[in-house]
């Protein structure tokens, strides 16, 4: 099946030259990209999409997040708590969490990512009330059903409020559990083929809730699988804090005695820095997952991008939906852009360096970069469209692309992924969306009612 999209007006490639072209269009053979150009295409193909006023630019890949959190959204006694308050008061309504509230979450968080242009996901699942194993399986299955390409991370804890954790022991598992079902997740969903579009990595949750042990473990297991590996660090001054108490280190050094500062390696947040633990990181290949709405949000801090941002793969993230509390990638990216510039001046991070971080920086982060994060051919068909003829880039148009971020695109006109066209005129194309809606909010009422 060849598709062409024409009549392209800016097309931002991201390649390794950060090519921009007017007047462009791209030609998909089935999921892959095979020719990308100026001007007009005269060979036959099977369907043509007219990308006239449009800017066409790769997806965004999102590289941390906590789905099931959807469910719990903008819950009163969350609002205004910070890091470890919010997790305690909120673990008492995720353990009443079931299969059919991780299946619908997983949909709704996905398409609302897809909607604000993600094209590639990961989801951090380290909670699975009472044993519910399956809690992994119904997420992989609601995003196979939105169609997004899906790196998500089997998570665990293992240390509950008896061990001196924060989680109840209804969300914890043991870690002969936790290790079997690694291995099973694995062995059942990963493909490490070249334009897979479902990936498995291993992440712990924190440094303070499963134990040193099952830290290392997770490590060999990554080694024997050859797969990532991710968990929170140095997210807020009291886990710091905590981490010396503890173990006598700070974060980013206790992650190096488990043996996890190695290139597998992916970390969220990554806040509470010093200049000794950049070098750590950069010299072991250590991958970001940048979070920066999250880290306002419950007033964590302004992590240190403008510093590592030529140092370290990084890669932008919404974060959990009950920390953000959204799923909007564009806001993410601003935001990136912004808070940098707070702390470190205007000139901090450029436009195009954040819009990068956010697409070919993720695909990195996600080692996934030979077949997605920017357009080129032989890559994988992922990709954006705006409608430029838009109230929100009126007079914003000296650069298009740039107008994405400056004047906030809000949402995109087009969605392809792995060549499937998955919003159209910025429609999610699924008649079923309504009807999952509702069952969202009956589900998430439920939740948050369930004490």
């Amino acid at each position: 099946m060849r598709k062409l999209f024409k009549n392209i007006s800016y097309l931002a490639t991201f390649d390794n030259k950060d090519t921009e072209i007017e007047n462009a269009y791209i030609l998909v053979e089935d999921n892959v990209i095979k020719d990308i150009g100026s001007g007009n295409f005269d060979e036959e193909v099977d369907e043509i999409i007219d990308c006239k006023d449009m800017l066409i630019m790769p997806g965004f890949v999102n590289t941390h997040h906590h789905l099931y959190q959807t469910l719990t959204r903008n819950v009163k006694g969350a609002q205004n708590a910070k890091l470890f308050d919010w997790l305690v008061f909120l673990y008492e309504r995720w353990k009443n969490i079931d299969r059919e509230g991780f299946y619908i979450s997983s949909i709704i968080g996905n398409y609302e990512m897809m909607k604000t242009g993600v094209t590639t996901t990961t989801d951090h699942l380290y909670l699975y009330p009472y044993g519910l194993n399956e809690a992994f399986d119904a997420e992989v299955e609601g995003a196979i059903k939105t169609g997004i390409r899906f790196h998500p991370t089997r998570g665990s804890m293992s240390m509950s409020k008896k061990d001196g954790g924060l989680p109840p022991d209804s969300v914890v598992q043991t870690e002969k559990e936790i290790i079997k079902e690694s291995i099973r997740v694995i062995e059942k969903y990963h493909d490490s083929s070249k334009y897979s579009m479902l990936r498995v990595a291993l992440a712990p949750c924190s440094p303070f809730s499963v134990t040193a042990d099952l830290m290392r473990e997770t490590v060999k297991i990554a080694d024997e699988y050859d797969v990532l590996i991710h968990t929170h660090v140095a997210e807020t001054l009291d886990e710091e804090n905590y981490c010396i108490e503890r173990f006598g280190k700070r974060p980013v050094d206790y992650m190096e005695e488990l043996g996890w500062l190695n290139p597998r390696a992916w970390f969220a947040h990554l806040v509470w820095l010093n200049e000794s633990d950049i070098d750590k990181l950069a010299k072991n290949d250590v991958g970001m997952a940048h979070c920066p709405s999250s880290n306002m949000r419950l007033g964590s801090g302004i992590a240190p991008v403008t510093e590592m941002k030529d140092k370290i793969r990084i890669g932008i993230a919404v974060d959990g939906s009950a920390s953000n509390d959204t799923n909007n990638m564009i806001a993410e990216v601003r935001n990136a852009l912004l808070l940098q510039r707070v702390k470190y001046g205007a000139d901090a991070l450029t436009v195009r360096e954040a819009l990068k971080m956010g697409t070919m920086g993720g695909a990195r982060v996600l080692r996934m970069d030979d077949y997605i994060g920017s357009l080129e051919i032989g890559k994988a068909a992922d990709f954006i469209g705006f409608n430029l003829n838009r109230l929100e880039f009126a007079g914003g148009l000296d650069d298009p692309l740039g107008a994405v971020l400056m004047c906030d695109g809000k949402q995109v006109d087009l969605s392809v992924i792995n060549g499937k066209i998955r919003i159209k005129d910025g429609e999610i194309l699924d008649e079923e969306l309504p009807k999952i809606i509702e069952k969202h909010n009956e589900i998430s009422k439920r939740v948050i009612n369930s004490l």
